[in-house]
C-alpha cells in the first residue's frame, strides 16, 4: 500500500511522553499536531510542559523565539478524539501503560481512523499484536517507542506486530527519520522489546541493592555511571521513567515471559503505593523541584 506523505499527526495522551512526542513531531518533523487527552487540565499541563521545553531551547540558543512560536502554532490541544483522529494520517498513542485501557482506546480509535492511517503505540512493553487485535486494520498498527525525553533522546524502537505490514513499518521509519531519530526494528513482538528487555533486570537489581542496605542510592548510581559508563544511574533513571511506568513494564514482562528476573522489587511496589513516582510526582528516590522552581 502506498501512502501519501504524512502532514497531520495526532498524539493521544498529553503526559510525560505524549507532550514530548507532540513537540518533536511539530518542531523537528514540521507536522501539524493534535494533542488529545481526556481532561482539559491534562491538555493544559501538557501544553505548559511544551512551552517550558521550548523556552529552554530558546535560552540555550538552539532555536529563536520566532521558531518556538511557530512550533506552538502547529500544536492544537483538544479533547475531541474523533475530530483529531479522523483528520490524521498517523496517530501516536501515548496513553497510560495499562493493557485494558489501551484496548478500549484502540477499539474507539479504530472507528475514527481514515483509510490507510497508521496507529502507532508508544507502549514500553505491551504486545503490539494484542493492541492491533482491537482494531479493524491490524496491518496498520505498529509500535513506535520513544525514550524520555523524546525531544532529546535519539532512539525510536519500531515494533512489528504479527499482522503489521511492511508498508506500515517503512512509513513509521520514515516518520521517525523526519523527527531526526535513529531507529531499530524489533522483528518479533516480544514483551519489553529490545531496550526494556535488557534494562529492567538492572533497574530491579539496583532497587534490591538499596532495599538490602548494600549501598546508598548515590553510591549505586555513581558505581553504575562511572563503572559501566551509563549516562545516568539506575535509581535516577527510574525517577525519570516514573516508578509506576517501570512497575507496569516489569509486571507485563514477568507475566508474559514467566521469568523471575523481571519481577519488580517490594521496594518499587511500596513506593508506587505511596505515590513516590519520581520526577513527575516531585519525589522518588530523589527529590525533584517543580518546573517553575527549576527555572528560577
Amino acid at each position: 500500500m502506498s501512502r501519501p506523505p504524512i502532514q497531520k499527526v495526532t498524539v493521544i495522551g498529553a503526559g510525560l511522553m505524549g507532550h514530548g512526542i507532540a513537540q518533536v513531531s511539530a518542531q523537528t518533523a514540521g507536522y501539524d499536531v493534535s494533542l488529545v487527552d481526556v481532561k482539559q487540565e491534562f491538555v493544559d499541563r501538557g501544553m505548559a510542559m511544551i512551552k517550558d521545553s521550548l523556552s529552554r531551547f530558546v535560552a540555550k540558543g538552539f532555536i529563536d523565539q520566532a521558531k518556538a512560536d511557530e512550533v506552538l502554532s502547529r500544536i492544537h490541544p483538544t479533547l475531541d478524539l474523533r475530530g483529531a483522529v479522523s483528520s490524521s494520517q498517523m496517530v501516536i498513542e501515548a496513553a497510560t501503560e495499562d493493557p485494558k485501557l489501551k484496548l478500549d482506546l484502540y477499539k474507539r480509535v479504530s472507528e475514527f481512523l481514515p483509510p490507510g492511517a497508521i496507529l502507532a503505540s508508544n507502549t514500553s512493553s505491551i504486545s503490539i499484536t494484542l493492541l492491533a487485535s482491537a482494531t479493524k486494520t491490524p496491518e496498520n498498527v505498529a509500535g513506535m517507542h520513544f525514550f524520555n525525553p523524546p525531544q532529546l533522546m535519539p532512539l525510536v524502537e519500531i515494533i512489528r506486530g504479527r499482522k503489521t505490514s511492511d508498508s506500515t513499518v517503512e512509513t513509521v521509519r520514515a516518520a521517525a527519520k523526519k523527527m531526526d531519530k535513529e531507529t531499530v526494528l524489533c522483528k518479533k513482538d516480544s514483551p519489553g522489546f529490545i531496550v526494556n528487555r535488557i534494562l529492567m533486570p538492572s533497574l530491579t537489581e539496583a532497587t534490591l541493592l538499596l532495599e538490602e542496605g548494600v549501598a546508598d542510592k548515590e553510591d549505586i548510581d555513581k558505581a553504575v555511571t562511572m563503572g559501566l559508563n551509563w549516562p545516568m544511574g539506575p535509581l535516577k533513571l527510574l525517577d525519570y521513567v516514573g516508578l509506576d511506568t517501570a512497575l507496569s513494564i516489569a509486571k507485563v514482562i514477568t507475566e508474559n515471559l514467566n521469568d523471575k528476573r523481571y519481577k519488580p522489587s517490594p521496594l518499587m511496589e511500596k513506593m508506587v503505593k505511596e505515590g513516590l513516582l519520581g520526577r513527575k510526582s516531585g519525589r522518588g528516590f530523589y527529590d525533584w523541584p517543580s518546573p517553575s522552581a527549576r527555572k528560577s
